[in-house]
């Protein structure tokens, strides 16, 4: 049994070698690894039954290679890596979806001893670009093991009448530009909702699991709400220009943009104060019409009147 456990732990640190440079002669992976190049060319078929394309070439350059595959072979890292990984991801999870992915399927393998040293060190690291909003990297990682685990999670969050205590069952954390949100099944009010997390405070993940929902999709959910719903005013448009052109013009944050047709768009968008909302979709430099309220379209023709109030008398 304890040279079955050396076979697997020497293969597996061959695959580790394997993943650091190009190229291996099999001299240096027999010096490395304390046993003869018959013992690496046995190594090399065991990684090839489990899948992974080990090539071996002769000559000047020549050695063994670890090729591309199907699937990706399993990352193994020592402790330096591993913790260098981790607070890189830390560092740049505001930079969208996929640091977080990549942060929560490291957060499975990482060790205990090591995460309060990525703690520590993830504190140290700042970046200059003030539009990003601050947020706490463990309330992040403990949002997103409670979205990975399916599990309820718990926090005070702001209301109209002061701080109320939340419980839900997360779903997705959706990144937007410069903030992170929560969407998640609300078990006090039996309903879908939408959470800032730099808002939250006293985050924790509960013992109790539950059984997924049908849900919306997460990021339209999130963008439709962040846009519109919570706005007093909600409006919708048909501008005339092509989505993916709108799209480049209006942030995420501000707006949905649907596509009609090839040649125009529909954008749906909220504000305080409708008159504010129709000199945005102004500004775009598009053709539009008013598709909702009613109301607004006589805002256009008052908006209109003051317009060419203000425009020079012509000679």
């Amino acid at each position: 049994m304890e040279d079955e456990l050396g076979t697997t732990e020497r293969v597996l640190t061959l695959l580790g070698l394997l993943q650091q440079r190009a190229v291996w002669t099999g001299p240096e992976l027999g010096e490395r690894l304390g046993v003869t190049p018959r013992t690496i060319r046995r190594d090399i078929e065991r990684l090839r039954a489990l899948g992974f394309p080990v090539a071996a070439s002769n000559g000047v350059g020549g050695g063994y290679q670890l090729g591309p595959g199907h699937d990706m072979p399993p990352l193994l890292l020592d402790d330096e890596e591993a913790i260098a990984t981790a607070v890189s991801l830390l560092a740049g999870a505001g930079s969208g979806d996929a640091a977080l992915r990549a942060l929560t399927k490291l957060d499975r393998v990482l060790p205990t001893r090591l995460r309060h040293e990525v703690s520590a060190l993830s504190g140290s690291v700042v970046s200059f670009d003030g539009s990003r909003a601050p947020i706490d990297p463990d309330v992040l990682m403990t949002l997103a093991r409670a979205c990975r685990d399916e599990v309820e999670a718990g926090f005070g969050y702001p209301s109209s009448s002061g701080l109320s205590q939340r419980r839900v069952e997360p779903y997705r954390l959706v990144a937007s530009g410069r903030r992170w949100y929560l969407l998640a099944y609300d078990l006090d009010r039996a309903d879908w909702r939408t959470f800032r997390v730099d808002r939250m405070t006293g985050v924790s993940a509960r013992t109790w699991r539950f059984r997924p929902r049908p849900a919306p999709d997460a990021a339209a959910y999130v963008q439709e709400n962040i846009a519109s719903r919570v706005y007093r005013h909600q409006a919708r448009f048909l501008v005339h220009a092509p989505a993916p052109v709108v799209r480049a013009q209006i942030p995420a944050s501000a707006a949905v943009v649907k596509e009609r047709d090839g040649a125009r768009c529909e954008v749906v968008s909220g504000a305080g104060d409708l008159d504010f909302l129709l000199m945005h979709v102004v500004l775009l430099g598009h053709a539009f019409e008013v598709l909702e309220p009613a109301e607004l379209g006589e805002r256009c023709r008052v908006l209109a009147e003051r317009l060419l109030g203000a425009a020079p008398d012509r000679v």
